[in-house]
């Protein structure tokens, strides 16, 4: 039974990480370029304040997992081909 929900543990990771990097980042980018089409209730050209704020959000998310991925690929390359401990 241990072993069982090792797995079932294990295996919920898995998914979830596949789900955040695989189809998460691409909507959450989607989202905020959707965000940036949104037009003003008077009908005046240009998305609302709101709007670009939350682009700007979903934007940052999306730029900050994509830099801290990178930061953890170069750590586990400088740790395991040199040696060097990063952090």
């Amino acid at each position: 039974m241990h072993l069982l929900t090792d797995t079932l543990e294990s295996l919920w990771q898995v998914v979830a990480v596949g789900l955040l990097f695989g189809a998460g980042l691409p909507a959450i980018f989607a989202l905020g370029l959707k965000s940036l089409s949104l037009q003003n209730a008077d009908g005046s050209e240009g998305p609302t304040a709101l709007g670009k704020a939350g682009a700007y959000l979903c934007f940052a998310v999306v730029l900050i997992t994509i830099f801290a991925g990178i930061l953890l690929l170069m750590k586990n390359f400088l740790a395991s081909t040199f040696g060097i401990n990063v952090f």
